[in-house]
């Protein structure tokens, strides 16, 4: 996934002698490769389990289970608990945390604390990082520098004021954990390729940010059909950016329908006209009866057809 990529330096900070150890006495047995096998013999991976952590899922992040079998539950990972819920992760969150973001427990304090504080004096809300955190798992792995360096591209590439760009990233704060050069590349695609004037492309990052982060090639599909094949134009598609958000085949079929019924009217100046965000947002029954103005049985029956 997108934003499942941890910061690598996560699992770098361990000192010579601690690597030669790890080597020198295999902590895993060599015929158990799974974490189930120690929790009778690892009081650590006990009170894991039962705060929720699903050690099938943890094995299969890179050195994770190393890392929780080297840890003591009371010196090492009761600090970063407590420091999680002062964050704002509920109590019945921090299982499904840890599972996805193991490698904060091997983190340092101090460090983490630091990271929250460069949050708070960017003016983020208490609730609004808890939010963050929580939707964005790894976001507290990242250094400062990382996360300021972040929140400096969207403001600039964007055009964004101070306020805005927090709002963006409150709204999809994987943005600070994901990697850039595919978000450039996408801004790329949408003034070099589809014709936005970067204006445009500004107003429909902010408007449906998930687009930054979606598959270039959906991202000219989906334009393709609604320009090209349906007649939209730039400045309505600037409007109603969710549309690309939606599944193509979806929108297809609505549009299909719509024309075979003779009542696809995209053009705001005409009195049958139908919005974009009517076209795609609708459930299927409200869309047949107050929109296509049909039955869900002509509907159904028409799809057959196609």
């Amino acid at each position: 996934d997108w934003d499942d990529i941890p910061p690598s330096s996560a699992l770098e900070e361990i000192s010579e002698e601690e690597a030669v150890q790890i080597i020198a006495e295999p902590i895993l047995p060599l015929q158990s490769s799974t974490l189930r096998d120690y929790v009778d013999h690892s009081e650590t991976l006990a009170k894991l389990v039962h705060l929720g952590v699903d050690l099938s899922q943890v094995e299969k992040r890179q050195k994770a289970g190393q890392l929780l079998l080297t840890l003591d539950f009371e010196k090492d990972i009761r600090k970063i608990l407590l420091f999680l819920k002062d964050v704002g992760v509920e109590d019945n969150q921090l299982g499904p945390f840890l599972t996805k973001n193991p490698y904060i427990l091997g983190e340092d304090l101090e460090a983490l604390e630091t990271r929250v504080a460069y949050l708070k004096s960017k003016k983020f809300g208490k609730a609004e990082i808890a939010q963050m955190v929580s939707r964005a798992p790894y976001l507290l792995l990242f250094s400062v520098e990382r996360l300021d360096n972040r929140l400096g591209f969207f403001k600039n590439e964007l055009g964004l004021s101070v306020k805005k760009t927090k709002d963006l990233v409150i709204r999809l704060p994987r943005l600070l954990t994901g990697k850039l050069e595919p978000v450039k590349e996408t801004l790329e695609v949408c003034q070099s390729e589809l014709g936005f004037q970067r204006k445009e492309v500004q107003q429909i990052a902010f408007k449906t940010p998930k687009i930054l982060t979606a598959s270039r090639k959906r991202l000219r599909q989906t334009f393709d059909y609604l320009h090209n094949i349906m007649g939209i134009p730039h400045n309505m598609l600037t409007r109603f950016p969710q549309v690309f958000n939606s599944k193509l085949l979806r929108i297809k079929e609505r549009h299909m329908f719509l024309k075979f019924l003779g009542r696809a009217q995209y053009d705001p100046a005409q009195p049958s006209y139908i919005s974009l965000d009517q076209l795609v947002s609708l459930p299927d029954e409200v869309f047949c009866t107050e929109i296509a103005k049909a039955s869900m049985q002509d509907f159904e029956k028409f799809l057959k057809t196609l």
